[in-house]
């Protein structure tokens, strides 16, 4: 089983009440090869919602509000989760304040990337998930 995020399943749960449909995602949910989740939904937020960016090493929402702990929280169900149903993969939205991989936007709400993780897919890869976006498939 791999953990994916639920708005590349074209589940409606992004920060503008979008999805960012993946056609390759969509087919391992289908196939029963994967569980979609997301994080900022499972910590509370709800949809829409503003946008949040990582800044000193908290999120932040565009107005200001510290969404640190949601945030944190929704980590640590989907690492629950994986960890539940043994799945040692996840393919996570790129960029994101909470799935990230590698690249994300730098907290000024200016579309600059930087070097980093959200905090989801920091937490994954710390307890040994291997995580990829939809932009390494």
């Amino acid at each position: 089983m791999i953990i994916v995020s639920a708005c590349l399943a074209g589940i409606p749960c992004r920060w503008d009440g979008g999805m960012k449909s993946d056609e390759r995602v969509m087919r391992l949910v289908r196939e029963g090869k994967a569980l979609p989740l997301c994080p900022e939904q499972l910590g509370g937020l709800a949809t829409p919602r503003e946008p949040a960016e990582i800044r000193a090493g908290r999120v932040f929402s565009k107005s200001g509000a510290d969404l640190t702990a949601q945030f944190q929280r929704g980590a640590e169900i989907v690492w629950e989760t994986a960890r539940q149903y043994g799945c040692s993969e996840a393919i996570l939205k790129a960029r994101s304040p909470s799935c990230g991989s590698g690249r994300i936007y730098d907290g000024s709400f200016s579309a600059t990337l930087v070097d980093g993780d959200g905090l989801t897919a920091r937490l994954l890869k710390k307890k040994g998930i291997l995580v990829r976006t939809e932009d390494e498939l």
